[in-house]
């Protein structure tokens, strides 16, 4: 619907009502920075919200016919399509008093939601949101996404990452490219010590590199604070294969539940980041014989 599309203006007449219709565009509007779009000169009351970057639909309020959905009575009601994208929850969904299938959409992916008051508010935006994220680009999506624990690996030959916290309790890592600001990560250190060493929090990410080495291919950096230590033996190589089915860490990759559960565990009883701050700043290393010092002004 972009192009040359004339957009027509929708007027709500009785503007000193309040109506779910505008409770829906006010909060689409406030959380979303997205105005609504009335696309049709047939259809001047339709109203669309759509991402910016994508200009996909998350969105669809219309007013129709009551006998169109099935309802009795010849007065037109408004109804809100959005998308849930997995027909298992639309089918939830339909089994409650408010909901039908997505008039005029696909039936599969989108319900109509009555709004007349028999779904509550917060119900309605809790599935506009939903919509807006399952139509959202993978960018958004990533911005959007919940702080998500990560194992990374790091390899001692590069770095002397037993020691890396020794004088400081942040350092910059090489940065995976779906970790963002808030994750939690759990450094792997390769053989010979082969086990979970250290719980971090991603503090910073996108930071340019802007060097070249031979040893490393790095694009950009992340900086990571220590939050607990653990004991070599308590999450060795063996242990991740036996108890949590990994076989291998090349590099990031998402925590297994049940893992999960036993770090915060073990970091509860006994972890401990134990680490003072550096005296004369942040020290990035990379690889033995590489050092950079951000000062702290």
């Amino acid at each position: 619907m972009t192009g040359n599309k004339k957009v027509y203006k929708y007027t709500v007449k009785d503007k000193a009502k309040k109506t779910l219709r505008e409770d829906i565009l006010r909060y689409v509007k406030r959380k979303y920075s997205c105005e609504a779009e009335y696309l049709w000169a047939r259809f001047p009351s339709y109203a669309v919200v759509r991402h910016r970057d994508n200009q996909k639909w998350f969105g669809l309020i219309m007013d129709v016919p009551r006998e169109k959905l099935g309802l009795t009575g010849n007065e037109t009601v408004d109804i809100l399509n959005v998308k849930l994208g997995d027909p298992l929850l639309c089918d939830l969904f339909l089994q409650q008093e408010g909901y039908f299938p997505g008039y005029h959409l696909s039936s599969g992916s989108w319900i109509t939601i009555l709004l007349d008051g028999t779904v509550p508010s917060k119900e309605i935006r809790d599935l506009i949101d939903r919509s807006f994220l399952v139509t959202a680009s993978p960018k958004t999506k990533q911005e959007l996404r919940a702080p998500k624990e990560w194992i990374i690996p790091a390899n001692p030959h590069y770095f002397d990452i037993v020691h890396a916290f020794d004088d400081t309790d942040t350092i910059h890592w090489k940065q995976g490219q779906s970790i963002k600001k808030g994750d939690t990560i759990y450094m792997y250190v390769g053989a010979p010590v082969s086990a979970i060493l250290y719980e971090c929090k991603v503090t910073e990410t996108d930071i340019p590199y802007g060097k070249n080495n031979p040893n490393v291919n790095i694009k950009s950096l992340m900086k990571i604070k220590l939050q607990k230590r653990y004991d070599p033996e308590q999450f060795p190589f063996e242990r991740l294969k036996n108890d949590y089915e990994i076989y291998a860490v090349r590099g990031p990759r998402g925590i297994p539940e049940n893992l999960s559960e036993d770090l915060h565990l073990y970091g509860k009883k006994h972890g401990n980041p134990d680490a003072p701050k550096s005296r004369s700043g942040e020290q990035t290393k990379l690889f033995p014989g590489f050092y950079e010092t951000e000062s702290k002004g």
